[in-house]
């Protein structure tokens, strides 16, 4: 027992100092790779990633993004309560189970973890995501989503998207360029910002739509 208890406890330590340690480096140097980069390397989809300062990423880009997938990343602290009493009100309502994904919580993910859905998964992504936002200031925690996030089949960061879709560096999208990349942030596997259908441009302008009505929820990102 007094083995057990001993393996136990060094299991505990491991269990906070390693994403301690790992997100503590992220504070200070990009991450060299994501488990979704290899796994898609694999699957043969390529691998474009130039990483970015957050100052050379146009703040349209940066405002499209929390417009689309997280209105409240300023002001949360990793979980979006109002989301999340949301989700589970629609779900007693005999509505589908739907994710409350924050920002912080997809970083988490992207950096450490596998793509596909399930609990252990989730439980884990909520576990990093603590780390995320003792750890590292908000401005971080978006510089390292918009140079990590997949943006088309092989496509990762917000300047190989630029490059790939327009033909430009990220810094100078335009603010209706900044909404398609973020249009295709839910599925971008099968959608394409720089060959936008109907639908794809009716969530791009949606996007551009909710940027103005957010105002200065969006500050911490100018």
């Amino acid at each position: 027992m007094r083995r057990l208890w001993k393996a136990l406890r060094w299991l505990a330590i491991l269990a906070v100092l390693v994403p301690a340690g790992f997100v503590l480096l992220y504070r200070a140097v990009p991450p060299p790779a994501t488990p979704l980069m290899v796994i898609r390397a694999l699957e043969g989809h390529g691998w474009q990633r130039d990483w970015v300062p957050l100052a050379e990423i146009a703040p349209p880009l940066r405002e499209a993004v929390l417009a689309a997938e997280d209105n409240r990343f300023c002001s949360h602290w990793g979980f979006d309560t109002v989301e999340l009493r949301k989700a589970v009100e629609t779900w007693r309502d005999g509505g589908r189970l739907r994710g409350a994904s924050t920002v912080s919580m997809q970083t988490a993910k992207n950096l450490f973890l596998w793509p596909e859905r399930d609990w252990i998964r989730k439980g884990l992504e909520g576990y990093l995501t603590l780390y995320l936002e003792t750890l590292l200031p908000k401005a971080r925690i978006i510089e390292l989503y918009l140079n990590s996030v997949e943006f088309g089949p092989g496509i990762y960061g917000a300047e190989a998207a630029a490059q790939a879709h327009f033909g430009k560096s990220a810094s100078q999208l335009s603010r209706w360029e900044a909404s398609l990349l973020a249009a295709v942030l839910p599925n971008p596997l099968q959608r394409s910002a720089g060959r936008p259908d109907d639908f794809l441009a009716g969530q791009a302008a949606r996007i551009r739509t909710r940027v103005d009505q957010l105002g200065p929820l969006l500050d911490c990102v100018r």
